[in-house]
């Protein structure tokens, strides 16, 4: 049996300035602000002589129970009725929790000195709540170096790892994260310790935690040079290639083949892929990104020649035809278009034609406008011209503006 849960609004005045939490013992301070007693007191033993919410310089670091407050906090919480089989309320906001600019700093001090998931996880609360919210994160002056700077530490828990990952991802769409977020990992020579992150994440975080690392990671990939980067890390490709292998879940595999596009700048990335049996990976589950992926290694003759030996790689293809977006389509000629008519395989060719492709390409050229689309097609009629037994094409013009049936 499921136990059900008792969400209670928690008034703000009963929370402590510091940690966010419901005050256990509330202390005030000279400046008359209370504070949960571990909280001020960790902050005072830190070295600091100001009062966290209003930076007053402290004449005197004493402080005296709040018992007014405390009993207040003692009466609500006794009023919140359990429900059977709960242990006790969980306690969530009505409205997302604002925090002034020192209460951040607080935050971002304690992650900074002990990346612990308990400070992350309020980071990550804050930020998930709404748009205002992320975009104060993202103008505060050193939030995006101290989350950055958890995935490049050393004897981290994974759970703040996937903390941080989610943050970020949750922050990548405002103005300037991804930019600096590029300079302080792939500009800065500190990406070893940051894909080192990444790859422990992809072996043991959640589902969730996977999809959001490597779109994180892909939206890193700004320039040539960062791509390079990326694609540098022998663990993070084999871990990829490992995951598309076993995985079946369409978002993370999607992610997965996204990123592998994004860094297939060279021919020597492409290669790896090819060697590790990409093609036949992306045939047996062929989606709009496997096509990108695709498009990308028929660029070069190891990829055309992968395809081409494929077996299923072109029927799945031609199967596609007519069904994916503007892209999808783009994509799919082009990969055709590579391997019938600069390798030339007779194979493929038959492939094409033993699943109806000849109409599918005829129906594709009416429709598109001029272009490099109408092109491919074009001479994916005539090289398959003399495959097409059953077609009359022999006389067929490819510049004829309708279809004709024999």
């Amino acid at each position: 049996m499921v136990k059900e849960e008792l969400y209670i609004t928690v008034p703000s005045v009963f929370r402590c300035p510091i940690s966010l939490d419901v005050m256990k013992s509330p202390v005030s301070l000279c400046t008359g602000v209370t504070y949960d007693r571990s909280s001020i007191q960790k902050w005072l033993e830190s070295g600091h002589d100001t009062c966290p919410a209003t930076m007053q310089v402290l004449p005197s670091k004493d402080f005296i129970p709040n018992l007014t407050l405390h009993r207040l906090i003692n009466l609500w919480i006794q009023s919140s009725t359990l429900r059977p089989g709960s242990n006790s309320p969980r306690l969530l906001p009505a409205t997302p929790p604002a925090i002034s600019e020192v209460q951040a700093k607080l935050l971002m001090e304690k992650v900074e000195r002990e990346s612990c998931d308990d400070s992350l996880s309020k980071v990550a609360e804050f930020v998930s709540c709404c748009e205002e919210n992320r975009k104060f994160v993202a103008r505060f002056d050193g939030f995006v170096e101290v989350i950055a700077g958890v995935l490049k530490r050393k004897c981290v828990e994974i759970k703040a790892l996937e903390t941080a990952v989610r943050i970020l991802d949750l922050i990548l769409s405002e103005n300037g994260v991804t930019e600096g977020l590029n300079k302080l990992i792939l500009k800065s020579n500190q990406e070893s310790k940051f894909l080192s992150a990444i790859v422990l994440i992809l072996q043991h975080g959640s589902l969730n935690s996977k999809i959001k690392s490597v779109r994180v990671l892909d939206s890193l990939a700004l320039d040539s040079e960062s791509k390079r980067r990326i694609s540098d890390s022998q663990d993070l490709i084999s871990i990829l290639l490992q995951l598309l292998k076993t995985n079946n879940n369409g978002s993370l595999n999607d992610a997965v083949t996204s990123i592998l596009t994004t860094i297939s700048i060279t021919r020597s990335i492409r290669s790896r892929l090819i060697e590790n049996g990409i093609v036949e990976i992306l045939s047996n589950s062929l989606t709009e990104k496997s096509l990108k992926l695709l498009a990308t290694l028929s660029t070069c003759s190891e990829g055309r020649s992968a395809i081409s030996s494929e077996p299923k790689c072109a029927a799945a293809i031609v199967e596609k035809l007519l069904k994916m977006s503007k892209r999808g389509t783009e994509d799919a000629v082009t990969v055709l278009w590579s391997t019938c008519c600069l390798n030339k395989e007779e194979k493929v060719k038959e492939a094409v034609v033993k699943g109806n492709g000849v109409t599918k390409i005829l129906v594709i050229m009416q429709r598109e406008g001029e272009g490099n689309v109408k092109m491919m097609c074009r001479d994916l009629v005539k090289a398959l011209r003399a495959v097409c037994k059953d077609w009359c094409l022999g006389s067929y013009e490819t510049k004829t503006t309708h279809i004709r049936p024999c």
